[in-house]
């Protein structure tokens, strides 16, 4: 008799066990989408709080590259603040959803938008001031913050 008692504890904590680890995959997919439209959504905003230089389309990426000459110190906040809130609302999200490791599951937020960081630094050339800036405080430090809000 106590085999199968032990048994059936057995059965709900490896159920437990999975429900916590769907529920932990959920908040990462859950923190990536609502960060993605944070940071979409700053960045779609961007060009009528800080208009572009003259003669940019900001939704052609040729030609921000051709004009990137032209920009000034401020048209890089707007670019900034998205990747940086869309971060931290992921990580914040990511760590509020998820059932255990929420550390973890935050700064795995912060670091798939640092690969995305990574990747607009290679295809669009922007100042190093400003890849420095965006890589070293827009995307890890912005995923542990939401973690910190979130817990």
């Amino acid at each position: 008799m106590k085999r199968q008692y032990a048994f059936i504890n057995k059965s709900v904590s490896l159920n437990l066990l999975a429900m916590r680890i769907l529920k932990n995959i959920f908040a990462i997919i859950l923190g990536v989408i609502v960060g993605g439209f944070v940071n979409m959504g700053i960045v779609m905003l961007g060009p009528s709080l800080i208009a572009p230089p003259t003669g940019v389309d900001v939704n052609d990426m040729e030609s921000i590259k051709a004009n990137m000459h032209l920009y000034e110190m401020k048209h890089f906040i707007m670019p900034f603040l998205a990747h940086a809130i869309g971060t931290l609302v992921g990580g914040l999200v990511a760590a509020k959803v998820a059932a255990s490791h929420k550390m973890r599951i935050a700064m795995i937020i912060g670091i798939f938008f640092l690969i995305g960081g990574i990747m607009m630094v290679m295809m669009l050339p922007s100042p190093i001031w400003f890849n420095v800036l965006d890589l070293g405080f827009a995307y890890l430090p912005m995923a542990y913050l939401g973690y910190k809000i979130g817990s």
